[in-house]
């Protein structure tokens, strides 16, 4: 009795809170293109002609009622496009912000609320003959419901949300009143004989995603509804796994089972028919992830590089096209210094692309989000705050910077994808990226956080252009003004590679300002004073004659030092950059990326952070006793 009991109880309580719409974005399925509508409505109406055409082939002649209502309802779920269902074999299939997953998306949210529109007036007009007083009553009853969740329920959520202080958690009794509330809801709609679905997917529509609130109701619920009732639930019913955009579009799930279980509950399914539903909804759940991972693989071509794209191969008149990513306010600071060294002039100006990242949180599909075209959202008003230094560095250097913001909300395991995919569109040719750690004003570590790290990692990987990460110890708090007569010293050490080109190229661009001071110090081994000549060692030569010609003379304004030091030994560069560390406010360094050197061996075993290279890992080390702050370069790897 108490098995029977908890399946039962799960079973409703699973039903009404599995479908809830918290994780849907309302305004996707009304922000959609007539290509997204057209795919929605069509695969809805196409299953459902199929669906009609194959009952009439089939139709006996002596068909009882039951027959019928059972083919219908048949008919029908097989042909609901379910956003919930999509949202997820999309997430596992990680292709939820490829151009196949936001089509897919969308379309799905159009036929999601066509599928909604359509049963309503299906079931509303067969009722009509019978009792057409009835049907105005249940019209005019779900007017009010629906009139009541947008006019009161909204509104007292988003006074939740106002109630909450910033960044803090929505207190326990507002989560708990928000439940009873839907779970109320769903009571409601089931006692005016409609499915109890339909209450808690409507008020789920008219939470707040994001954060405080629809998070917060993540998060308390998700996970225990998840690893708890799905497993109950699944277990008495059957397994739940979640060509390829049509097989996406076709794939059925929690959400029709939800349905076949209702009807049947309701005694409208037979055992036979129910039974035969499910083991339909297995065989989708089970081939067509197979056959769209066989189908679609965007991995292996994404982000194919087919052009030079980094700083290097730049023409003397290019503009510099950079993309510059930030997780919170505390990158923002370092990263418009940054952008302020690299110098635009009206010859070769600077148009930055930055892009504000936000961890998905409390829905089922990524957010984009154009400042520049003004769009806005509840999720991102804050993040506008976080995008406004840039717009002002672009107003202090207007004519030589154009500045395009973007906000995207997205899962962290997908953060590459957006980076490497707008990186591609925008042509950039090069990403600055945060490092993951933060230190505090005293130049101890205050935050770490490896989420950030895996980023960085991913994106090294996969970039279609070259790539920096920012290492900030706080040295410079301020960018140069115009006026100012103080400088800004940047250092750079060479030891040779493609790595350490492109880095060269990036500083000697920097040094075209007045109120910079370039030092390149150039590490050389002692055994490669000898005469041994390999093709690196004269692209190195090459790229270092300017340095060399202009060494201590100031020619148009360019302060540039050039500097030979020769080492015998890893030990000895260990040295070399500890006594370096303080004398610069910028170092930047090559990640000597499969680069080997004399210089270099036995420090990789004791390499921290590989990402940044042996160089970049020995200036982020915590033994390192020094605030200046370190770019990291890499070259576009073809």
């Amino acid at each position: 009795m108490q098995v029977v009991l908890t399946f039962v109880i799960t079973h409703v309580i699973y039903t009404i809170l599995r479908p809830l719409g918290v994780k849907m974005d309302m305004k996707l399925a009304l922000r959609t293109t007539k290509r997204s509508v057209g795919i929605g409505v069509v695969s809805l109406l196409s299953s459902i002609l199929v669906g009609a055409a194959i009952n009439e082939t089939f139709k006996q002649p002596n068909e009882t009622e039951q027959v019928k209502t059972e083919r219908l309802i048949g008919t029908m779920i097989e042909a609901l496009t379910s956003f919930s269902v999509i949202a997820c074999l999309l997430a596992e299939l990680k292709i939820l912000n490829t151009e196949l997953g936001r089509l897919a998306l969308t379309s799905a949210a159009v036929g999601d609320l066509s599928t909604m529109f359509l049963v309503h007036v299906m079931s509303l007009s067969r009722n009509f003959t019978a009792s057409p007083l009835l049907v105005i009553e249940r019209v005019v009853i779900m007017f009010c419901f629906i009139t009541l969740i947008i006019f009161v329920f909204r509104p007292l959520m988003y006074w939740v949300i106002k109630r909450t202080p910033d960044g803090g958690p929505v207190a326990e009794v507002y989560i708990m009143a928000t439940m009873m509330v839907a779970l109320g809801c769903a009571v409601f709609t089931h006692w005016i004989d409609r499915s109890p679905l339909i209450g808690a997917f409507l008020f789920g529509l008219a939470v707040p995603d994001g954060p405080p609130l629809g998070s917060a109701l993540i998060d308390k619920f998700e996970c225990f509804i998840n690893a708890f009732f799905l497993s109950i639930y699944v277990t008495a019913s059957t397994l739940r796994d979640s060509l390829a955009f049509g097989l996406v579009m076709s794939s059925k799930g929690i959400v029709q089972l939800s349905h076949y279980s209702t009807f049947r509950d309701n005694q409208v399914l037979s055992e036979t028919v129910f039974t035969a539903m499910v083991i339909a909804i297995l065989v989708n759940a089970t081939i067509i992830p197979i056959l769209v991972r066989f189908l679609y693989d965007p991995v292996s071509r994404k982000y194919a590089a087919y052009e030079q794209r980094n700083i290097m191969h730049l023409k003397p008149d290019a503009e510099l096209r950079i993309l510059a990513c930030v997780h919170t306010s505390d990158n923002v600071p370092a990263m418009i210094n940054l952008l302020d060294l690299t110098c635009p002039t009206r010859e070769s100006p600077n148009v930055v692309y930055v892009l504000h990242l936000i961890q998905l949180m409390a829905r089922n599909s990524p957010v984009f989000i154009a400042h520049h075209n003004h769009e806005s959202s509840t999720a991102t008003t804050k993040s506008f705050e976080k995008i406004i230094p840039f717009y002002q560095y672009e107003g202090n250097n207007w004519g030589l910077v154009t500045v395009n913001a973007f906000t995207v909300i997205t899962p962290r395991k997908l953060m590459h994808e957006d980076i490497c995919t707008m990186a591609l569109d925008k042509q950039t040719s090069f990403i600055i990226l945060p490092f993951h750690r933060k230190w505090s004003i005293d130049g101890s570590l205050e935050e770490e956080n490896n989420v950030v790290r895996n980023l960085n990692c991913t994106v090294l990987d996969q970039a279609p252009c070259s790539v920096g990460i920012l290492i900030d110890r706080g040295r410079r708090q301020k960018p140069m003004e115009p006026s100012s007569p103080s400088s800004c010293s940047i250092g750079m050490l060479f030891l040779g590679g493609k790595d350490d080109r492109e880095a060269l190229m990036l500083a000697k661009r920097m040094a075209r300002d007045t109120q910079v001071k370039l030092t390149v110090t150039r590490l050389i081994a002692y055994q490669d004073c000898s005469n041994v000549v390999d093709w690196d060692m004269v692209l190195d030569t090459e790229m270092l004659k300017d340095v060399k010609q202009n060494n201590g003379v100031l020619d148009n304004g360019n302060d540039i030092t050039y500097v030979e030091e020769v080492l015998h030994c890893g030990s000895q560069t260990i040295k070399l950059v500890r006594s370096i560390a303080n004398d610069y406010d910028l170092m930047i360094v090559g990640r000597h990326y499969g680069v080997e050197s004399v210089l270099l061996e036995g420090l990789s075993e004791w390499s921290e952070f590989p990402e940044l290279g042996i160089v970049g890992d020995l200036f982020a080390s915590m033994d390192l006793n020094s605030r200046v702050s370190v770019l990291v370069v890499q070259q576009q790897i073809v």
